[in-house]
């Protein structure tokens, strides 16, 4: 399965898809990255005179990347544009060092801890251009063909 059938295949759309490009991937986990343009709505009143990107998606992002995309690699022998993945979000633990701001590109890793009985369990990094940790954490999800 190609990265770009991978990211068509995604249950998001603007504005809310945060997977520009992926840049590896195998059973065992995946990377790539978004820009965060300045023009994001969220932007807009977090916060006053000083925009950083929240929280909720920075884990959001690393969600896209680092658990959907991967999981629809897993089951690419049961998806199709016909059977699209069915997702849901079960648990996330997630430490913040950095903020990341308007333009700023980051890089989410994701390496698999587990997938079973349709639960997809990874840890996730994501870094920004420099190279810096950004956040950390688990997030896992459940992930079916339907």
């Amino acid at each position: 399965m190609k990265f770009k059938e991978i990211i068509e295949l995604l249950p998001y759309q603007k504005p809310f898809l945060f997977v520009d490009e992926l840049i590896e991937i195998s059973e065992n986990g995946i990377s790539g990255n978004y820009t965060f343009q300045k023009n994001e709505s969220f932007y807009e009143g977090h916060f006053k005179d000083n925009p950083i990107t929240p929280g909720v998606i920075l884990t959001e992002t690393m969600a896209q990347i680092g658990v959907v995309c991967l999981g629809i690699y897993l089951l690419k022998d049961k998806i199709s544009s016909e059977k699209k993945p069915k997702i849901a979000l079960t648990s996330n633990q997630i430490d913040f060092f950095l903020p990341v701001l308007p333009n700023e590109k980051v890089t989410v890793i994701s390496e698999k801890e587990y997938f079973r009985f349709s639960k997809l369990k990874c840890k996730v990094k994501m870094f920004n251009d420099k190279n810096e940790l950004i956040c950390r954490g688990t997030i896992a999800g459940m992930i079916i063909a339907k």
